[in-house]
């Protein structure tokens, strides 16, 4: 059985064994596996998943690859602009929870990023310690954007169902709780016509050359309404904190968002890099007139420490993909290279 006692501090205890980074020594290509690392992450099981799900109200994703499931918490409720001119809520305005055992099985680590108005940060803290979770970070993820929006990232080890209940009950008085969000806006056609594939609004998949965009950056985009979205993550670098594998679907990775169209795009994201490469990755998105927002961390107790790049930029849909595709190319130069999506 879980023993859900093993906390926070028996792992801070046993830190130096537990979160010693792996690092290739040869260059993995794009297309490598990810690393080998001493031991397997447990699966979540059929009850688990399924505890996960009735707590939270909401069927999630189970990437079996990376033993992690994780809750997508869009804030369809706000309507967003940046510079006074609306984007869609996929374009970096959802946030997530997810859960994932230990690498010992011994217990199950919860990481979230919920998406907040100034006026909701401090209440939702205030519930997530009531319930027994902690704070890592406080941010922004964006300039420009009306109304403002932070980025609280909260997490807690227990066993999954028990993770669940607590982060459910946090976010029980918010906006944030799936029960609580009005579900996503459907396109539809003008008033007068019926909604056709010629009629509807368009897709990312009209709106960008989809192709061109995934041989720049490559690798392949997921398609989202009318944004188109890359997740990137980290297979030289294995990141461990309290005694926990991050990986992509954990909130480890490289994001790049595109809303817009071809010719006039906004693109949004993330870098996550190791610290020798935060100066390297500055530089290089300056150079392709991309806007650094933020520099910070996601993560507490981790272990190679990962930082956090966010980004924005605003022009032809290829020049964004080659600033993001360069931004890329920075990571892993200190001894190892290579990424891996996420599936």
């Amino acid at each position: 059985m879980t023993d859900s006692r093993f906390s926070r501090r028996d792992w801070l205890k046993t830190a130096a064994l537990a979160t010693t980074p792996v690092l290739l020594g040869t260059l993995p290509t794009r297309a490598s596996a990810a690393i080998p690392v001493a031991g397997k992450t447990p699966a979540l099981t059929p009850a688990e998943i399924a505890a996960i799900e009735a707590a939270m109200g909401k069927k999630g994703t189970y990437v079996e690859a990376q033993a992690t499931h994780t809750t997508p918490l869009p804030r369809n409720d706000l309507k967003v602009t940046i510079k006074g001119e609306a984007v869609p809520i996929s374009f970096g305005f959802g946030g997530w929870v997810a859960i994932k055992h230990t690498l010992d099985g011994k217990a199950a680590m919860l990481m979230s990023d919920t998406v907040l108005l100034q006026e909701e940060v401090n209440p939702l803290m205030s519930a997530a310690l009531a319930n027994g979770l902690e704070i890592g970070a406080v941010h922004n993820h964006f300039f420009y954007e009306e109304p403002r929006i932070f980025y609280m990232h909260i997490h807690g080890m227990g066993t999954p169902e028990e993770l669940a209940k607590k982060f459910a009950a946090t976010l029980k008085n918010s906006k944030l709780l799936p029960a609580n969000q009005p579900p996503a806006a459907t396109p539809t056609a003008p008033t007068g016509n019926t909604a056709t594939p010629s009629t509807a609004a368009p897709t990312s998949k009209e709106l960008f050359d989809l192709p061109a965009l995934d041989k720049l950056v490559g690798y392949q985009g997921v398609v989202n309404g009318p944004t188109y979205k890359y997740t990137v993550g980290r297979a030289d670098v294995q990141s461990l904190m309290m005694g926990t594998e991050m990986t992509a679907a954990i909130g480890l990775n490289s994001w790049a968002a595109f809303a817009g169209r071809q010719a006039d795009a906004h693109i949004a994201g993330d870098i996550a890099m190791l610290e020798a490469e935060v100066n390297p990755v500055i530089k290089t998105l300056r150079a392709h007139n991309l806007e650094v927002v933020a520099v910070h961390n996601h993560m507490l107790f981790d272990q190679p420490r990962m930082m956090f790049l966010h980004y924005y930029g605003r022009g032809p849909a290829a020049q964004l993909a080659a600033g993001f595709r360069a931004a890329l190319d920075q990571l892993g130069k200190t001894g190892s290279q290579g990424m891996h999506m996420k599936h």
